[in-house]
């Protein structure tokens, strides 16, 4: 097939995008680049050894996207174009609904003029919103904490309806939890820009000399050291289960929803001991306040996606550390090294 993935220069994006290669299909990027590089397309191309094309736009620009799906006959989507960072939606929520929201919009009609009938979209465990049980599952209430959340779940209810309006239409929802790690090859990984919002790339940086110490937002939640919780799954599980949902639901109309995780929670301070042992090198970190719409704890519950997708994590809390490290120390200033 070939498939349009909006994000495709960005962390996930791009590594979903030497998935989707290595299982023969063609890539379409459109990325506007805000928070990507274009040499992580170049290296994805060399790591696969296959040609992507690529269109530098952004999502809500309705004639560059009719643009590229007029040239470009792509039989399905996957959607990762977005911002993703919770504590600057807090602050900055119109800017969340109007990139993540309305650039949404945007793609859905295009895609529909286009008669492109297949989407899946780059959800997130945050629709969950503090969760009253882990682990969870599929039909688990859905609220939020933060802007971030909410402008995934309003995406997901988009998606929703539209889908009882076209009977045509599938679009599958990948709701998942933490990403973290890297190739291994140690070429592509994640490059924030400014200060990571991310736990993972922010204990990188400091373990490389880049930042003096790692903030831990809060102590006190009922967890097993105080510190958060959360269900860290590596990129590259991450992408393969993009791939599946693509094969496995292409033309099967309707919306199907799943969780991407690993089913095990780890908190903040065992991450840290976790990358300390895999960098030899101590991580310092000092404790600080809570952060706006942070929760306590997190994991899911991947039977279903097990069960329909035929993906389950297969990467473990050594390959996401190592991977990440090998990422960070072999590129410290990410793509600009």
């Amino acid at each position: 097939m070939k498939i349009l993935v909006t994000g495709g220069a960005g962390y996930i994006g791009s590594h979903t995008c030497i998935e989707l290669l290595a299982s023969g299909h063609e890539v379409v990027i459109v990325d506007n680049l805000s928070n990507s590089s274009e040499e992580s397309m170049s290296r994805v191309e060399k790591i696969s050894g296959k040609k992507m094309a690529f269109i530098h736009a952004d999502i809500r620009d309705e004639a560059a996207l009719d643009a590229a799906f007029s040239q470009h006959k792509v039989d399905a989507v996957i959607h990762f174009a977005g911002l993703k960072a919770v504590g600057e939606s807090t602050e900055f929520p119109l800017k969340y609904y109007d990139n993540n929201v309305s650039g949404s919009c945007v793609l859905m009609q295009v895609m529909d003029k286009h008669n492109v009938n297949t989407l899946v979209f780059s959800s997130s465990a945050t629709v969950y919103g503090d969760p009253a049980t882990v682990p969870i599952t599929e039909d688990f209430p859905l609220t939020t904490t933060n802007p971030y959340g909410q402008s995934k779940l309003v995406v997901e209810q988009m998606c929703r309806e539209t889908v009882i309006a076209n009977d045509n239409l599938s679009v599958v929802l990948l709701r998942y939890f933490n990403p973290v790690g890297a190739h291994i090859s140690g070429t592509i990984g994640e490059d924030p820009k400014g200060i990571p919002n991310n736990l993972m790339p922010f204990i990188t940086q400091v373990a490389v000399g880049k930042r003096e110490f790692l903030s831990v937002f809060g102590d006190d939640y009922d967890t097993v050291d105080g510190t958060g919780v959360r269900d860290y799954i590596h990129v590259v599980d991450l992408a393969k289960g993009h791939v599946q949902a693509i094969e496995k639901l292409h033309g099967q109309a309707g919306c199907h929803t799943f969780n991407l995780g690993t089913g095990q929670g780890y908190s903040v301070l065992e991450m840290v001991a976790a990358f300390s042992k895999a960098c030899n090198k101590e991580v310092p970190y000092k404790i600080i306040e809570r952060r706006a719409g942070d929760i306590g704890q997190c994991y899911a519950d991947p039977a279903y996606a097990k069960s329909v997708l035929d993906w389950q994590a297969e990467k473990t809390l050594d390959d996401m550390v190592n991977d990440s490290w090998r990422w960070q120390s072999n590129n410290p200033d990410g793509y600009s090294s």
